[in-house]
């Protein structure tokens, strides 16, 4: 049922916008606002370009452009460890004092290490957020005392003290696993019906939210008119969420969802995935407890053990969101800040945090098949071939 033509020209058209990267959209630019150590282990293999690169900290004598406050959510997904890496390195190339911290996935921790930051000098705080609408006492300080604040890849929610945000378009991610399936089952054309089921992210995350929105406003019309059958019923954001995006929680609820509606042998056509550590889930529970023909499986992030599931046939596709790029931004955005000018964005419409909209910067997304990967991935320098067997 796949379109394997139609798999390589979508393949080509998107590897060719990878080209343009973060800087394929026209930059604008908003007035820049008024001006514990790393605990957990690195489990999964970085990008070929950081892994040997990632320093143990700044200088002992502070760096000349300023400190840095960098809070990463957790070490438990590859792609913090990337985006912490990566961030860590451009910044302090750049010529700035670095105080990176991951959080376990624990707001407490979290709040506690911004707090540190900020009493430790920090000029600017990069904040990727464990829960969006957790921080608003802590940046209320990070206000007070004058510093800056950009949410990275993940909008901190209901909080003035947010200067601007840096991500890729997480609407544009879910549009593009939404046309993936739409795509390869040709829904336009096929008779039909097939079977979905569809799997988000964590509640707390505003960008789970968006990635969802993406894929429905694209799969919904084939859903109301029967094409596309979801079984369990299970449609609406709330009930497709899983919590911190994670693989046991997606594994779990698939295991449930096969048993009530496909261990007759009914077939699974597709599984809309938001990202990889639950499209993970879903495969370990497929090769577990499902006999039919594999279904179609969407992710997101191009993680390890995902691509080889793409490569082994266990995975349709990965959206690619190369982390160098967009810690580049962000740097140049603190680079903007910390220097007094006006820091880049491409984005004053969208991004509303519940007091008003957040100035903010877009890179592209792409994805990743077994049709491009090598071309994405490898050729780019982002993995090595090596870590991809």
């Amino acid at each position: 049922m796949k379109k394997k033509l139609l798999s390589g020209i979508l393949s080509a058209v998107m590897a060719a916008s990878l080209l343009a990267g973060c800087g394929s959209a026209a930059e604008t630019s908003a007035p820049a606002p008024a001006a514990e150590t790393k605990t957990e282990t690195t489990t999964e293999a970085a990008p070929a370009e950081t892994a040997t690169e990632t320093t143990e900290a700044a200088a002992e004598t502070p760096a000349a452009g300023g400190k840095v406050g960098v809070a990463m959510p957790t070490k438990d997904l590859q792609r913090w460890n990337q985006d912490g890496a990566n961030m860590e390195k451009q910044l302090q190339d750049a010529g700035y004092e670095v105080d990176l911290q991951y959080a376990s996935n624990d707001i407490a921790t979290q709040v506690s290490q911004i707090e540190n930051m900020i009493s430790s000098g920090a000029q600017v705080l990069v904040i990727a957020s464990i829960d969006g609408d957790s921080l608003g006492t802590v940046l209320a300080q990070a206000k007070e005392a004058g510093i800056s604040v950009i949410a990275y890849d993940r909008l901190i929610m209901n909080s003035d003290a947010v200067s601007y945000y840096a991500t890729f378009d997480n609407y544009m991610v879910g549009t593009k696993q939404g046309e993936y399936i739409k795509e390869q089952l040709d829904l336009d054309n096929a008779e039909g019906p097939f079977n979905l089921e569809i799997f988000t992210g964590d509640p707390g995350d505003n960008n789970a939210r968006f990635f969802y929105g993406g894929a429905i406003d694209v799969l919904k019309p084939y859903i109301d008119s029967g094409k596309l059958v979801v079984k369990s019923g299970q449609v609406d954001f709330d009930n497709v969420a899983t919590a911190n995006w994670s693989t046991e929680n997606a594994q779990s609820r698939m295991d449930a969802i096969i048993s009530a509606n496909y261990a007759d042998g009914t077939k699974l056509d597709a599984v809309l995935c938001s990202n990889d550590s639950t499209a993970l889930g879903v495969t370990n529970s497929l090769e577990a407890n499902y006999t039919g023909d594999w279904p179609i499986i969407t992710g997101q992030d191009c993680d390890v053990a995902n691509v080889k599931n793409m490569i082994a046939g266990k995975q349709s596709m990965s959206i690619f969101k190369d982390t160098r790029d967009l810690a580049a931004k962000t740097v140049e955005m603190v680079d903007a800040i910390m220097k007094g000018s006006e820091a880049p964005v491409n984005d004053t419409k969208t991004y509303d945090n519940g007091t008003g909209i957040i100035p903010s910067y877009l890179c592209e997304p792409v994805f990743a098949d077994v049709n491009n990967y090598k071309q994405l991935l490898i050729d780019s320098g982002y993995y090595t071939e090596d870590q991809l067997k």
